[in-house]
């Protein structure tokens, strides 16, 4: 059903590319991220709720034919559809059936909750490709009854305190989940990157429920904040906007990283404080939703080599790298 080639996951009966990492005829992508959706192909195959956000990354020009989630259509004989990952809004599994086998490539997926997007769907199939980017037993971690409420708690010790508190989240999904999350709690507008913002709109637009914001490039070149939660990337410091926090502030990092049994990573970092939110499932929650897919054979990715594979195999599931995939003559492949 599928090869990995240098252009990433061919099916070749269908003739189309999964999240491709170059130019290609027919792209079908998992979720808007730059890993994962790239410019320069002819059209795009994604989920409605993706169609918003994939032309906010790549161009409201690229050409894109959208699908509901559940909703078959076919690529020659190949009968495909999307199904829900919980990475992010309009992110997907995609399934792949063909002479009654059925794959599933899972794309980015996490089990946790979040309330700005669909949660993840167990799809059934003979064969699974999984993404493993937490694919070792250190990477398992107390999932928080409500992450929402330990940042805002954050936000207004630090207020007290007449300190801004600057949280670094990504500016694709982690930071519209946490806006979700702050969107019982928050009194009062919560600041953000221009990058972040312009995604907002996206999932406001989907009928998702954020805490309000204010764009950072809508203030007064002289304006010293104080006392404010900012949204920002990693870059921030970098960034013609970081005069705006001034020099008393408190920092944080929501990510999976943040863990405390990555060897002290959370504690021991250049950040006052760590939110363990990870848009991808954790080690328990890998190895149960390969269980709950009842798939015979499984490919991993991102840690293909690691303690993932073994520990299939030592379960009696027939587990290899996705690097198992590249075809063993490739010059049989006409788009290779």
């Amino acid at each position: 059903m599928l090869t990995l080639t240098r252009k990433g996951l061919y099916c070749q009966p269908g003739d189309f590319y999964i999240d491709p990492s170059g130019a290609v005829e027919r792209a079908v992508i998992t979720h808007a991220h730059s890993d994962h959706a790239r410019r320069g192909s002819q059209i795009y195959y994604t989920v409605n709720e993706g169609v918003s956000v994939l032309k906010t990354r790549l161009g409201k020009n690229i050409l894109v034919k959208s699908f509901a989630y559940g909703e078959k259509f076919f690529f020659n004989d190949i009968q495909v559809s999307f199904h829900p990952a919980g990475h992010i809004l309009g992110s997907s599994q995609i399934r792949m059936e063909y002479k009654n086998k059925v794959w599933v490539a899972s794309g980015d997926y996490k089990r946790e909750s979040d309330p700005t997007c669909k949660a993840f769907e167990v799809v059934p199939c003979d064969v699974f490709l999984t993404e493993a980017t937490f694919g070792a037993p250190s990477f398992a971690w107390k999932k928080e009854p409500d992450l929402g409420l330990d940042i805002i708690d954050w936000w207004n010790g630090n207020s007290k305190q007449g300190l801004n508190s600057i949280l670094f989240a990504y500016s694709l999904g982690k930071a519209q989940r946490v806006l979700g999350l702050l969107h019982p709690y928050a009194t009062k507008p919560i600041y953000c990157h221009p990058a972040t913002s312009a995604i907002n709109d996206c999932y406001r637009a989907e009928g998702v429920g954020l805490a309000p914001t204010r764009c950072l490039s809508k203030l007064e070149d002289d304006r010293i904040l104080r006392g404010e939660l900012l949204l920002v990337p990693s870059s921030f410091f970098r960034s013609e906007y970081a005069e705006f926090a001034g020099t008393h502030y408190k920092t944080a990092f929501a990510s999976g990283w943040m863990a405390k049994n990555q060897g002290g990573y959370g504690r021991e970092s250049s950040y006052d404080r760590g939110f363990v939110m990870s848009d991808h499932s954790d080690w328990n929650d890998l190895v149960r939703t390969i269980s709950e897919t009842q798939a015979k054979r499984v490919y991993v990715q991102h840690r293909g080599n690691g303690s993932l594979v073994r520990h299939l195999r030592s379960l009696g599931v027939e587990a290899y790298p996705d690097s198992a995939l590249i075809p063993q003559n490739p010059d049989q492949l006409v788009l290779f």
